[in-house]
């Protein structure tokens, strides 16, 4: 199993992520709050601004203060 290293010495399972986005758009934040209100949401950023979403298969969501780029950098290692 090969994992992902997430930011602030947090890991996710590359195998379960669905997508990484930006978190900066109006649907991204509305699928956070829907997240959140569900139980479901992982906050990652460490008190940190977030700077992307990542969807898991389980239908967590998971906040991280590293950029869509770097992560992206991250999967393909």
């Amino acid at each position: 199993m090969k994992f992902v290293d997430i930011g602030f010495g947090n890991i996710a399972a590359a195998d379960r992520i669905l997508c990484i986005a930006a978190a900066d758009s109006a649907p991204i934040r509305r699928m956070i709050q829907d997240a959140r209100d569900r139980s479901m949401l992982v906050d990652a950023c460490a008190g940190k601004k977030c700077r992307s979403v990542i969807v898991m298969d389980s239908d967590h969501v998971v906040t991280s203060a590293v950029e869509v780029n770097e992560l992206r950098e991250e999967l393909k290692r």
